[in-house]
C-alpha cells in the first residue's frame, strides 16, 4: 500500500479507499443490494490486511445502518486511531424535514453519526452536496464549529460545481473559518468533465480529490451488457451513464484491449488510469467480492504507457454535467 498527504494538508491517508456505500441493511434506505452485517465484515478485514486505512461512509447510506457497520468493523479488526474516518451530510436520514446544511442540520447529523459510528471524532467530515436553501456563511461557520470542538478534524466537500467550491472556500477565508481540505468528486475514464475547472483549481489551492465511482459502476471492469445484483437496483447508473452509451462503450473497450494485452483484469487498468491523473489522492472503491479489493491495491503497480493513456483517452467525447444539479 501506498499512503499520501491529502491535499496539502497533513493528513495521511491509504491510497486506495474503502467506500462503505455496499455495507448496510438491505431493507432500510434506498440501497438493496447492500451487504448485510455478516456478509461485510470480511471486506473489512481484508482491506486492513491490505493495508487500506481510509474508510468512507455517509449518513444516509442505508439510513445510518453503514454507519453502524463501520464502527463495529473498526473495533473489531483494528485501532480507531489507525484509521482515518470519513461520513458525510446533506441528505435526509430520517424523514422530508432532515437534511441540508443549516447549522441545526450539521450539529444533529454529526452527533447521529458518532454515536452510529463508535466514536467521539471523525477524521474527515464532508458536505455531500451543496444546499441550495441554507447561506453558506452558516455552513461554513457551523462546519467551522464543530472542528473547533473536536468532533471532526478536518473538512471536506463532495460534488458541485466549481463556483460553489470557490465560494465555500472564500468565505471560510473571509470569516477566519476552517477550509475544506479534499473533493470528492465524479471522475473516471467515462466521465472527465471534472477536467475542465474542478481539478485544476484543486491542483491550485492544494485540494486532495478522492473520486467517487472511479469505475463508473462497474462499466469498466466487465463487458458492456453483462449485469451484476446492483445493476437493477440502481436507477443512478442510468442517470450518469444511459445518454453517453455510445461512447461509454468505445473507451470501455480500449479498457478491454488494454488488460488484455497486459494480461490483467479490467479493473487494474482503470484504476491506474486514474492513479496517474494529476492531483488524484485516493480513489472510492466499493468492494462487494474479494477480487475487488485486490484488484484495486494491484493498480498501484501497474504504470501505463504514454501510447495506453493516449489510447485510453482519444475515444473520449465532452458529457453533460452527472453527478449533481
Amino acid at each position: 500500500m501506498e499512503y499520501a498527504r491529502l491535499g496539502s494538508s497533513g493528513l495521511k491517508v491509504s491510497r486506495i479507499a474503502l467506500g462503505c456505500m455496499s455495507y448496510g441493511s438491505p431493507d432500510r434506505g434506498t440501497h438493496p443490494w447492500s451487504l448485510p452485517e455478516d456478509e461485510a465484515m470480511p471486506f473489512f478485514e481484508q482491506a486492513f490486511d491490505l493495508g487500506i486505512t481510509f474508510l468512507d461512509t455517509a449518513n444516509m447510506y442505508s439510513l445510518g445502518s453503514s454507519e453502524e457497520i463501520v464502527g463495529r468493523a473498526i473495533r473489531k479488526f483494528t485501532r480507531r486511531e489507525d484509521v482515518v474516518l470519513a461520513t458525510k451530510v446533506y441528505f435526509p436520514v430520517d424523514g422530508p424535514r432532515s437534511g441540508g446544511l443549516s447549522r441545526r442540520a450539521i450539529m444533529r447529523e454529526l452527533d447521529a453519526s458518532l454515536r452510529r459510528l463508535g466514536t467521539d471524532h471523525v477524521d474527515l467530515y464532508i458536505v455531500h452536496r451543496w444546499d441550495y436553501e441554507t447561506p453558506i456563511e452558516e455552513t461554513m461557520e457551523a462546519l467551522h464549529d464543530v472542528v473547533r470542538a473536536g468532533k471532526a478534524r478536518y473538512l471536506g466537500a463532495s460534488s458541485m460545481h466549481t463556483w460553489q467550491f470557490v465560494k465555500a472556500q472564500y468565505t471560510a477565508d473571509l470569516g477566519g473559518w476552517t477550509r475544506f481540505i479534499s473533493m470528492q468528486n465524479h471522475y473516471n475514464l467515462l466521465n472527465r468533465e471534472e477536467e475542465r475547472e474542478m481539478l485544476p483549481y484543486c491542483r491550485e489551492e492544494g485540494v486532495g480529490v478522492t473520486p467517487w465511482s472511479p469505475l463508473a459502476r462497474g462499466k469498466l471492469t466487465r463487458d458492456w451488457d453483462d449485469t451484476s445484483t446492483r445493476t437493477g437496483g440502481d436507477p443512478i447508473q442510468d442517470a450518469l451513464y444511459k445518454a453517453t452509451e455510445r461512447s461509454d462503450r468505445a473507451v470501455a473497450g480500449v479498457v478491454a484491449e488494454i488488460a488484455a494485452e497486459r494480461g490483467v483484469p479490467r479493473a487494474r487498468v482503470a484504476l491506474a488510469w486514474l492513479l496517474q491523473q494529476p492531483g488524484i489522492t485516493s480513489p472510492i472503491v466499493g468492494a462487494t467480492k474479494p477480487h475487488h479489493l485486490t484488484d484495486a491495491v494491484a493498480a498501484l503497480d501497474v504504470e501505463l504507457t504514454d501510447e495506453e493513456l493516449t489510447r485510453l483517452g482519444e475515444r473520449y467525447v465532452p458529457h453533460a454535467v452527472a453527478g449533481y444539479e
